[in-house]
């Protein structure tokens, strides 16, 4: 299973933008059809910007790669700052990136997370 495909959706929240001004919603898709959603908040920058850097770690880490491989996206992501510190840019990117594959995991096995994970 390979993720193939990435889709982003800006949502703002009505004043007095309770919970934050916005809100970007990622899905993941993978050559079988299996969609997973992801969701990152954007609170330090413009949703344009931070689209951007879901674009560049979802094609740097993750396009072309299992789902299940949790775990590599993780290190791979992590390890890529130059004193291995990424930044909270970069957690929050990668966080709705692992989200949208917990979920996949979850429909290619027809089985909640919470039961895989254990």
């Amino acid at each position: 299973m390979q993720v193939n495909k990435l889709t982003t959706h800006i949502v703002s929240t009505p004043e007095p933008h309770v919970g934050g001004m916005y809100w970007i919603f990622l899905c993941l898709e993978t050559k079988c059809g299996i969609e997973g959603v992801g969701e990152v908040y954007s609170a330090s920058f413009h949703p344009e910007v931070l689209v951007k850097a879901i674009e560049d770690v979802f094609g740097r880490y993750l396009k072309g790669h299992d789902p299940h491989h949790v775990e590599r996206l993780y290190r791979e992501c992590y390890s890529s700052g130059f004193t291995q510190r990424p930044d909270l840019t970069m957690m929050g990117v990668l966080s709705g990136l692992e989200i949208a594959c917990w979920d996949i995991v979850g429909k290619s096995a027809n089985k909640p997370i919470y039961e895989l994970i254990g």
